[in-house]
């Protein structure tokens, strides 16, 4: 890495911390206000670098010079914006600059405030708060020292990087691989700046892992928005943290996780508008957060979808209700009624060693979002503006919607452009929605993927459930391998209990989030007492989220992958009800203390030491995901510590290793500069774009002798210097020249022209 893009990489890590000083809200009342900011500045950050790429792609300026000019400016206007925040907040005076904007805690006191919360934290809240923040530590350990060798990176994700740098710009090329140009580029576009500024991929993985601390942060406010307190906002970070499937991507280069972050965002800015009109800037934050999930996973939009409908109804609700004011009293007297029988759970709560749910030292009001009458920015509006109101609120919807396509639009009109459909190809649209929609095959659909998504190692219990699934499909007429309702030539069910991060299933936080949601729906006054609606509001949308991917989504083995947005949006549900049990459990101990112990006081202690030892075995699936997980891992065969670089890249396809190697020394041994390449749909590119380039890391030419765009034709193999082959023999032989000399090693095969 050059001096300049060490500096280049320090950019985001200036810009972040001072969008989160610009951007902290300045409300007394907002919820966890530093986690609220630390969104926006994530939110702001990902507009720009897609919107940067967008413009500079589009005037052939996908270089390192342009990026950073494009990141010093950036920088620039964070660093103001944040001077600017600061000097407003200390006045004429100053006197209150050591505060931080609009009273906002300076590091000194941030400092001091934490190490207050860990001294008063019970035994539970620490060991919770460790284990997090252990396994956050440890992958970022990972993401450091292991070379990217995720199975898609190496067919489409990285190579459309290479692509990129290569040519320039944006354009779409001659490819076999379809998924280069037709699937949402929004991670590749992140990490198009990481490839710039270092010239190779050694932080890439960097993506991902700030993507699951962003989704904790989020996941962790909602919780508190939804009412709960600091016990709450632990147990659905743990919950969430300790899931294989997070710890797994959060080292990765696939894009589940950043696609799962953006949802969080959306989630949190649109649980803040159940209780405050938005104002101008929230609307263009959850535009943006709308687009930056469209451009990196179309899928995820099936989550954004209904929180913007929960979002839109909050916006009528208050325009009907008359301004923040009316809510707020209205849901300090219901919170009063349901709230009260709750209160007494607390007493003793301190002589337990999970943490005590009144520890925040956020009140019940502002932990649900309810604005104070009078409230800066929350003045009652006059019954006659309801009308207006509506207006507004329908107004904001559009804006939001445009600010969402200026951020995916581009890559929708080149696509619109090259295959006459926003969506991609034909191939694309009908191979991963589902082609059916009567309600026994999305019933049967629903079942399969609820199946691989709570798969557990005990093979009788798989067996069972799944031979159950498929005969009670027959017996309602529909096939359960049927082609409309199944990806590709997949075949159900498939193990998915393995901790893979392609695959492995989520038992726990599954279990523990169907729980929180069935309680959420029917008694959400037990759950989250001071916030019963908006808990009841975010549930449905969380269930309707999953079933409406059940009914778009076919099943498919790696679909657990797709399932990691909704299980993020679902992990506070779980906290929160966890939260809830341990309350009660408290309250069951005061009673057997004073001699009232009953039936339904020992039956929640029984189900309190359930959760705990689920809980327990989330820690250790945590553990043992990120020790033996695959394909990195700590210790073991593959071990990040004793495994080679390029063993690393290929622990997914050992055998492969050497075959590109040597195909590849032949080829550079030649002195070819214009390499064909030969590939099917699902064959590895990437290491072609490794292994030959210059000494001086200059990208290889590669051209593709084949594609599946109908504009682009390939190139004709008589104009290169050297083909290179994956995948089958006969497809290779078929292109390459008469008297050109073919060598095949298994998968990999290479040919060159004949002596001078």
């Amino acid at each position: 890495m050059s001096a300049a893009g060490s500096l280049l990489v320090a950019a985001p890590l200036v810009a972040v911390p001072s969008l989160v000083v610009a951007l902290r809200p300045a409300r007394p009342d907002t919820v966890a206000p530093l986690r609220l900011a630390v969104v926006r500045a994530a939110v702001v950050t990902g507009a720009f670098a897609v919107l940067t790429v967008e413009l500079l792609g589009a005037l052939r300026l996908l270089t390192l010079p342009a990026f950073a000019v494009a990141w010093l400016a950036f920088v620039a206007a964070t660093v103001a914006a944040a001077t600017w925040r600061r000097r407003r907040a200390a006045g004429p005076g100053g006197a209150r600059a050591a505060a931080g904007p609009g009273g906002a805690p300076g590091p000194a006191t941030v400092r001091a405030r934490l190490a207050d919360r860990w001294r008063t934290a019970g035994r539970g809240e620490r060991l919770l708060a460790g284990t997090v923040g252990g396994l956050v530590l440890v992958e970022l350990l990972i993401a450091l020292l292991a070379e990217p060798n995720n199975f898609d990176s190496q067919t489409y994700h990285l190579p459309k990087v290479e692509h990129w740098v290569a040519q320039g710009s944006l354009d779409f090329w001659p490819t076999a691989i379809h998924r280069q140009v037709t699937i949402p580029p929004g991670a590749e576009y992140l990490l198009l700046h990481l490839r710039l500024f270092t010239g190779g991929d050694a932080l890439y993985n960097l993506v991902q892992w700030a993507a699951g601390v962003g989704c904790l942060l989020a996941v962790a406010r909602i919780a508190a928005q939804l009412g709960g307190g600091r016990r709450a906002q632990l147990l659905t970070a743990f919950v969430l943290g300790t899931t294989p499937m997070v710890a797994l991507q959060a080292t990765s280069t696939q894009t589940d996780l950043v696609c799962a972050a953006w949802v969080a965002c959306v989630a949190t800015l649109a649980l803040d508008g159940l209780r405050r009109r938005a104002g101008f800037g929230t609307l263009l934050l959850l535009g943006a957060a709308t687009g930056l999930t469209a451009v990196t996973k179309t899928s995820g939009l099936i989550g954004v979808g209904p929180l913007l409908l929960l979002w839109g109804i909050g916006q009528l609700r208050l325009a009907y209700l008359g301004g923040t004011g009316r809510v707020a009293d209205r849901d300090r007297r219901v919170g009063a009624r349901v709230d009260g029988p709750a209160r007494p759970a607390l007493v003793g709560a301190g002589r337990v060693g999970l943490p005590t749910g009144g520890a925040d030292p956020v009140a019940p009001a502002a932990a649900a979002g309810v604005t104070r009458p009078g409230a800066g920015g929350g003045a009652p509006e006059p019954p006659g503006s309801r009308a207006g109101g509506t207006a507004r609120t329908v107004a904001g919807s559009v804006l939001v919607v445009l600010v969402a396509l200026l951020v995916v639009g581009p890559f929708l009109a080149r696509v619109q452009a090259e295959f006459g459909h926003p969506l991609g190809p034909p191939r694309l649209r009908e191979s991963i929605p589902m082609e059916r929609h009567d309600p026994p095959s999305v019933l049967v659909n629903a079942l399969r993927i609820g199946h691989t998504a709570l798969d557990t190692p005990l093979a009788p219990v798989r067996a069972g459930t799944a031979e159950a699934i498929m005969a009670g499909a027959r017996a309602i007429g529909v096939d359960p391998q049927d082609r409309a309702i199944t990806f590709g030539r997949e075949t159900f069910p498939v193990p998915s209990w393995y901790p893979d991060e392609d695959r492995v299933a989520f038992p726990l936080a599954g279990a523990l989030a169907l729980v929180g949601a069935s309680l959420a729906l029917a008694r959400p006054a037990r759950v989250s007492p001071a916030a019963a609606g908006a808990l009841r509001g975010y549930a449905t949308v969380v269930v309707a989220a999953v079933a409406l991917h059940t009914a778009m989504i076919k099943w498919q083995p790696w679909g657990n992958r797709l399932l990691l947005y909704a299980l993020v949006l679902a992990a506070p549900l779980a906290g929160l009800w966890l939260d809830s049990l341990f309350r009660r459990r408290l309250a069951s101990e005061s009673e057997s203390a004073s001699g009232s112990s009953s039936a339904p006081g020992r039956r929640r202690s029984v189900a309190a030491g359930l959760a705990v030892a689920m809980l327990a075995g989330s820690a250790l699936a945590g553990v043992l995901a990120l020790s033996y997980g695959f394909p990195r891992r700590l210790v073991g065969a593959g071990s990040v510590f004793t495994t080679s670089e390029w063993d690393t890249r290929f622990l997914r396809r050992p055998q492969w290793a050497d075959e590109f190697r040597a195909a590849a020394d032949a080829v550079r041994a030649s002195g070819a500069r214009r390499v064909g390449l030969v590939q099917q749909n699902d064959n590895w590119e990437y290491p072609w774009w490794l292994l030959l380039r210059d000494a001086d890391g200059r990208p290889p030419e590669l051209v593709a002798l084949q594609s599946v765009l109908p504009d682009r034709p390939p190139a004709d193999p008589g104009s290169t210097d050297a083909i290179v082959c994956t995948g089958t023999r006969k497809v290779c032989a078929d292109l390459v020249p008469a008297g050109w000399t073919l060598t095949w090693r298994g998968y990999v095969g290479y040919a060159l022209p004949p002596p001078g």
